[in-house]
């Protein structure tokens, strides 16, 4: 009897993650999560790097399997919140490692319509990432290694991570950062933390990374500025109302006029806050000093080895950080004008267009026309055996210099390029004469097609040589002889006579 082998823990979990079943997965998860305390609670029960890939690998496709948008956002929250099972710094490193090597080798195989769940995915770890970070007091050390992580596995050149991933992380890290922040970090703290952005912006040779730092980042952090200083405005009020709170209470203790006050009452220095307020209100927003920021960047664009296209982008950014650390914010209404410039210019062309229609046609008695001369309603034609739309084309296939004009009465005009001959003016091809529409080699217009033959009604004969014709048709045949043979018999009559 063959005695079955066992697999490790790491490749059991990776397959009942990976199953079809939606119960198995769910049970999957929970008992990973116990795994993963019990086994970092001993001392030398820590996982190595390729055991958490192999576990990662199973997670990313229990979140493929994943259907419905609210079950992957509760399955994607309970993913994310496995970087608190780990109870030292060292194993929530490798776990993050693992998650951002995975990502950037499954995504590839990612169709259109599985990215949002892993887009929500990424966001949630991010944000998990710094609530670990914030429930270690947002230390230094803590902080620098997390930027090491995410810089070297995400933004590094050698990292080889797809673009998607480079532009969505770059995209969710100041909003995340900002939720989970923005109420305990400081502007030293805020600089430290987008120092190594604008490192990567100064030297990187992709144009897509620094395109995203500069837009994501930097002139995130210029638009937000208004609501950066409303949001210190309303510190400084909240703190002067407690102040004012305090003295008044001290008061109220000494004279005993307290009493009168009514519970429900506020301070002469305080305000109402409106509860609908809060939900029209935008979300938390980072402090910065903007001048400490545009003195950074301008130590980091004026070296000598930064690429010119780099150090272009990064002085236009820091022109907009002196100006906030002058005093000046950036202009709500310039879009606007931006805007209403677009729709002045798309108006102009439009009335342009209609005055070219609304042109008078060149009227048919115009009896000369100087070479190269056009007026609305006429398709001027001078090259070689081509034409322009609407035009009849030069018949003699060279370089004459003939001008070829079609007006809108449905008659072609020749104009020569001399300017002493008076303009020719044939018929239409419609009227033509019977003479020129028999003509077996006759041209017709500028596609220069043969006219189609005559078709041959049903039941009649075709002519044979030799065969006897009636009177009449040979006496019209008669009629209608060739001049050569015409001058044949006047010169035998002659003769004759």
């Amino acid at each position: 009897m063959v005695s079955r082998v066992q697999l490790p823990p790491e490749i059991q979990f990776a397959q009942r993650l990976a199953g079809n079943e939606q119960v198995t997965r769910d049970r999957a998860v929970r008992k990973l999560r116990k795994y993963i305390v019990a086994r970092t609670q001993r001392a030398a029960g820590g996982f190595t790097h390729e055991e958490l890939l192999k576990i990662w690998k199973g997670l990313f496709y229990c979140m493929w399997m994943q259907d419905k948008p609210l079950l992957q956002e509760e399955l994607g929250r309970i993913i994310a919140q496995l970087i608190h099972a780990f109870q030292t710094t060292e194993a929530r490193h490798l776990f993050l490692q693992a998650f951002w090597q995975t990502m950037n080798r499954e995504w590839a195989g990612l169709d259109r319509l599985r990215l949002d769940k892993f887009y929500l995915l990424m966001r949630m770890v991010l944000n998990e990432s710094f609530q670990a970070v914030k429930s270690g007091g947002w230390e230094s050390r803590l902080v620098t290694q997390l930027l090491d992580l995410l810089t070297t596995e995400i933004l590094h050149p050698d990292s080889e991570a797809p673009n998607g991933v480079k532009s969505h992380f770059l995209d969710i890290f100041l909003e995340e950062l900002s939720a989970v922040g923005a109420a305990e970090l400081t502007a030293d703290q805020n600089l430290q933390l987008i120092d190594p952005f604008c490192r990567i912006a100064a030297c990187t040779h992709d144009s897509l990374v620094l395109h995203h730092i500069t837009r994501a980042i930097l002139e995130a952090i210029v638009e937000q500025a208004p609501l950066a200083i409303e949001d210190l405005m309303s510190e400084v009020d909240v703190q002067n109302a407690e102040a004012n709170d305090d003295d008044d209470s001290n008061d109220d203790d000494g004279s005993g006029s307290g009493q009168d006050r009514p519970s429900g009452s506020l301070a002469a220095g305080s305000c109402r806050v409106d509860p609908g307020e809060d939900e029209e209100k935008a979300g938390p927003v980072l402090q910065f000093d903007y001048e400490a920021v545009a003195n950074r960047l301008f130590e980091l664009a004026s070296q000598e080895n930064i690429p010119s296209q780099n150090r272009k982008r990064l002085y236009r950014v820091i022109r907009k950080f002196q100006e906030l650390a002058g005093g000046s914010f950036p202009e709500d209404d310039i879009p606007e004008r931006a805007y209403t410039k677009l729709l002045e210019g798309r108006r102009q062309r439009k009335q342009k267009k209609k005055k070219r229609k609304s042109l008078p046609t060149p009227p048919l008695q115009q009896e000369r026309a100087l070479p190269g001369s056009w007026a609305p309603g006429m398709a001027v034609h001078t090259d070689v055996g081509t034409a322009l739309p609407g035009c009849w084309g030069c018949l003699c296939g060279l370089a004459c210099g003939h001008i070829w004009a079609v007006p809108a009465g449905g008659e072609e005009e020749v104009l020569s390029p001399d300017t002493g001959v008076e303009m020719k003016r044939k018929r239409s091809r419609k009227r033509a004469r019977p003479e020129e529409q028999a003509a077996p080699g006759s041209r017709r217009g500028a596609h220069q097609k043969r006219r189609k033959k005559l078709r041959q009604l049903p039941g009649a004969r075709a002519k044979k040589a030799g065969v006897q014709q009636p009177d009449r048709k040979r006496k019209r045949a008669s009629d209608q002889a060739s001049p050569r043979e015409a001058g044949a018999e006047l010169d035998c009559s002659s003769a004759l006579g």
